[in-house]
Parts: C-alpha cells; structure tokens; sequence
C-alpha cells in the first residue's frame, strides 16, 4: 500500500521542534512519496463507490435521501445548498450539500475527487453520492458535518488569528493538499470558506465544487481549465484567457489560493478587498492581483520573519517560482512550529468563538 504524504505527522506532539546539527529549524521530513513523484504517479483511489453508507455507522444498507431528515439550513453557495440532516434509523448527524447542476460532467469531476481524496484525515469526509431530491437530476453528497462552521465564520467572529494557531491551520491544509495532489486531484478554490472546523479543533478541506482531475483513466496527464473559482484567490496565470494547466500549475494554483488564506486570516480581511472592505470591480481586482506587489502583511504588522517568508514563498506571480506543497511542508512557519502548542491555540481558538 503507498501511503501518501498527507498521512505522515510534521512532528512528534510531544516533541520540541526538531532542529538540525547545524543549528537551522528546518526540519527534513521523510515522505513516502517523494516530493518529485506526486505527479508520476496517482495511488489507486478506493475501490468502494460512494452510494453506501460506511458499515460502521449504517450497518451497510444502501442509503436514500429519505433516510434523511432535514434539521436545519447551514448555508448556500454558488454550486449547491448545505443543510444539517439526520439520520432516521440511527440518529447519526450529517451535511447535505444539494448541488445547483444537474446532469453532465461536473458532479462526475466533484464526485471522482471526492473519492479519491478518501482517507485523509484533513479532508472532509463524503459518506455517499446520491440521486438529487424530487427526482433533480442534481446529486446530493452527505458530507461529514463540521460542527463549528467555515474558518471565514471563525475570523468574522474573532478577527486575525494568533500565528500559532495559524500555523496549525496551514500545516493541516498542506498535508490535505499534498494527500490531493498525490491522488491526482486539484482543489482550485482554497479560500477561509471552503476550510470546514469542528469543535475538537480540527480543520479540513471541504467542497470540491471546482476541482479538477489530473489524470485520465489511463493516468496520462490533462490539462485542466484553472480559470473556475474565487476571483479573490485566483493566482494572476488563472485569469489568462481559457486558462489551463498541467497537474504542476494547478497544484500552483492550490498554493496561491493557500498564502492568500493564511495571509486573509492573519490579517482579519482578504488583502484584495477595496476601502472598507467593499469588494473591488472584476477588471480592478485583476488589474491588482496580476499587475500589481504580491499581497504581504503590512511593515507594522506583528509577523514573524517565518510568516512573513512563509507568504512569500506562497504569493509569487510566477507559478514556476511559487513553492511546492513538499517545499512548505519543510518549511519553519509549519514544520518549525511547536504541534502541542500550535494545536491548543487553534482548538481554543474555535471553541471560544462557538
């Protein structure tokens, strides 16, 4: 069994950052995929189809939309509805993401990369791919439900997030892409929204609404259109004309979409926002991300040089130049931090704000 990156711990819980013979607090990290295999080759993704339950929680009966009874609204977005439902028989809690499409290729994509990105513990768990309600041809998903809401919600009732908490956070959603990008799948729309929390204080990646599949049945590479997602975290190469890339630039395009998260959370606003926060016109705002400085915390900012460094390496223009998944894996603002501390200040930080 190849056991992907995402799956190995940065570090010990219960020990101090390491630090080499030389001094430095860059810690090597031994990865069972090499950082130069992720894009040669896909594990298999899980043989199990998404249409039953797992047998632990619902003894492995088929499950139908009418096993599920609604609780109440979480939210809505551009590509389907998220409600709190339960389970009939067993009580059992989940999210019902009703997507908006119906019929066609994009819930095959979404439902694909679902699959694959199975197993990881930093990406929100899919119970099961559903036929849509009332006949819709639209799929429904029931999702693992994130108790405590978006880390967009966590930072509108907190404000910026301390760096040790934040650097939980990036590790977390490095280790979710990193399980992504190895399994042949591009996120393309990380932003605070789509980072689910609970009250245990974990973070996961959740909707793959946009997401993208590298490779085809054959495991040859695609080139995939990047230009579907959150203009605020677009990288600039996405707003080209019919933008596409291989599996190395849309990877790029997740760590883009990663600095501007971390930055946004950091700073308590999305750094491409207008005066008072008011939300720029599309031809200014990419007029801002493609021609102008890549965003960064302000001089009187309260950053660490790790932070600071950590960003930058995320926000290059170039894609060619922008630091891979592996490279920030290693890096000191995550792999440098201290794990015990890092995760109570991101638990706490959740639970204060429930």
């Amino acid at each position: 069994m190849v056991v992907a990156a995402a799956d190995v711990p940065l570090q010990s819980s219960g020990a101090a950052a390491a630090v080499s013979s030389a001094g430095s607090s860059m810690v090597r990290l031994a990865f069972p995929i090499a950082p130069h295999e992720f894009f040669r080759r896909v594990p298999a993704a899980p043989r199990e189809t998404t249409t039953k339950m797992a047998p632990a929680e619902e003894g492995g009966d088929e499950l139908r939309l009418s096993d599920l009874e609604h609780v109440c609204h979480l939210g809505e977005g551009a590509c389907g509805v998220v409600t709190k439902v339960r389970h009939r028989r067993t009580g059992a809690v989940f999210a019902l993401k009703t997507a908006h499409y119906g019929g066609g290729a994009p819930e095959d994509e979404e439902a694909e990369a679902l699959r694959r990105c199975a197993g990881s513990p930093h990406v929100v768990r899919c119970h099961a791919v559903l036929s849509g309600a009332d006949g819709s041809a639209a799929p429904a998903y029931v999702l693992e439900l994130m108790d405590a809401g978006t880390l967009a919600g966590v930072l509108a009732r907190h404000g910026g997030f301390p760096e040790r908490a934040l650097a939980e956070v990036a590790a977390r959603c490095l280790q979710g892409l990193a399980h992504a990008h190895s399994r042949g799948v591009a996120h393309l729309d990380m932003r605070p929204d789509n980072l689910l929390a609970n009250s245990g204080g974990d973070v996961k990646i959740g909707d793959f609404s946009v997401s993208k599949i590298l490779y085809d049945g054959e495991r040859r590479r695609r080139r995939v259109s990047v230009a579907a997602g959150s203009p605020m975290y677009l990288s600039p190469e996405r707003f080209e004309p019919d933008a596409r890339a291989g599996p190395r630039g849309a990877a790029a395009a997740d760590v883009w979409g990663l600095g501007v998260t971390v930055l946004e959370l950091f700073l308590g606003s999305c750094p491409f926002l207008g005066p008072g926060g008011v939300k720029l016109p599309f031809e200014k705002l990419r007029q801002a991300i493609c021609d102008g400085e890549p965003p960064s915390p302000p001089e009187s900012a309260a950053a660490s040089p790790e932070l600071r460094g950590f960003l930058a390496a995320c926000l290059q223009k170039d894609p060619r130049r922008r630091a891979t998944v592996a490279q920030l894996l290693a890096h000191p603002f995550v792999a440098g931090r201290s794990v015990e501390e890092s995760r109570r200040a991101l638990r706490e930080l959740i639970v204060e704000t429930l």
